[in-house]
């Protein structure tokens, strides 16, 4: 796969590791990471985290624009291997490592979608890419050819200003796109501090799930990205009236907005049977000790045949031991695997959230001790993380 070149990842340790029903996408040579071109299960692709890199793994030459447009070229190489397109694309993720490359990219990146483009977030890193002369990172969420795919607009919204839809429907489940505080029905922006932001994002996305026919009783999964980490607190207490109970899997992390104005986006998955006996909660045990229950987050939710497990650390005494709170996070990961009745095998696709990515070798040889083959897919950032303790931050799907 045309992704990231190795960077010194250690020998694999020896797990027995379980068939899986899921189908490993592979494309272009094989550079040694622990994670696949792509994943394709349940209904869906997941596309890794995509570099514009040539054939022996090292970024094309020239601007933003040759490398938005050659990482789509990979990417659409991952989804013809695994029956799919570009056209098929629900969800998309994208990672600018400066703001200022925003419109050259969306330029090219709008070419690509003509009509109906899928759902996205963008957001700016706080730390170079696995390789330093990257500019953008894309990872992907498609359906087959052939699969349901809707787009999911409410009636009294403007066209969105840029080339994503609001929410892209497939089955019974909704990918909503980053959102910000913005009105719907005009584009303007709305100003204010974190509490009113973060009002006016979930209002937001109230709205289109109210378009999908859900509420924020179908919201699984929601990725939170703050400009400020000191506007947690508020970020939270705004959050939780809007899910009273049992709320999704969640991380949040510290990187740049696309415009100044911004404090807050947030992005969610829906399912629409979220709300009948389907949908469980999993808060795992350690030994006897009960896990501690947070009234902002569930470490997993699954619904029908899919695991959504929170952003999870491994902050311990090992402060700055990035490989030793890689295991450990895997470790706390693993007891909610268990508990939802899912392993290791499951798993199809995951975030990496990493301060420091000179830290990148370190994280990758204590995950490779537990995905040993078959890897998921993966992308991997540089994020600032709201415990200052953490070095890391892991947030993984499984299907069955």
């Amino acid at each position: 796969m045309r992704l990231i070149a190795a960077l010194g990842i250690l020998a694999a340790a020896t797990m027995p590791f379980q068939p899986s029903s899921k189908e490993i996408i592979r494309t272009g040579p094989d550079l040694g990471l622990p994670f696949s071109a792509g994943v394709k299960a349940g209904g869906l692709i997941y596309v890794s985290g995509t570099l514009a890199t040539d054939v022996k793994g090292q970024i094309v030459p020239g601007d933003i624009k040759a490398q938005t447009a050659q990482l789509l070229d990979n990417i659409a190489a991952t989804l013809t291997a695994g029956g799919s397109s570009l056209a098929n694309a629900v969800s998309v993720m994208v990672y600018l490592r400066n703001a200022g490359d925003f419109a050259a990219m969306n330029g090219v990146y709008a070419a690509r979608w003509p009509k109906d483009p899928p759902a996205r977030t963008t957001v700016v890193v706080t730390a170079p890419l696995a390789l330093p002369a990257a500019l953008v990172e894309m990872s992907m969420v498609a359906v087959p050819n052939g699969a349901e795919r809707r787009v999911v607009h409410p009636s009294d919204w403007m066209a969105s200003p840029n080339p994503y839809s609001y929410g892209i429907k497939t089955g019974d489940t909704l990918f909503l796109s980053g959102l910000v505080s913005r009105s719907g029905k005009d584009n303007t922006i709305v100003k204010g501090d974190a509490t009113a932001q973060t009002k006016k994002v979930l209002d937001n996305g109230g709205a289109i799930l109210e378009a999908a026919g859900m509420s924020y009783a179908d919201v699984v999964s929601a990725r939170v990205f703050l400009t400020d980490a000191a506007t947690f607190e508020q970020m939270n207490l705004a959050y939780r009236p809007y899910f009273p109970a049992n709320p999704p899997a969640r991380a949040t992390v510290k990187m740049g907005l696309t415009g100044a104005d911004y404090l807050i986006e947030i992005t969610m998955v829906a399912v629409k049977d979220a709300r009948d006996a389907s949908r469980t909660a999993i808060t795992p045990s350690h030994g006897p000790t009960p896990a501690a229950v947070s009234p902002y987050l569930t470490p997993g939710i699954r619904v029908g045949k899919r695991l959504y497990l929170s952003g999870t650390l491994g902050a311990t005494a090992a402060k700055g031991d990035v490989k030793a709170q890689t295991a450990e996070a895997l470790a706390r990961i693993e007891r909610t695997l268990r508990a939802a009745g899912f392993d290791w095998s499951d798993v199809v696709d995951g975030v990496v959230y990493l301060p420091d990515m000179a830290r990148f070798p370190d994280m990758n040889s204590a995950y490779r001790d537990v995905f040993t083959k078959d890897f998921p897919a993966r992308a991997t950032v540089g994020a600032g993380l709201m415990n200052p303790d953490g070095v890391v931050e892991i947030m993984l799907t499984a299907v069955k």
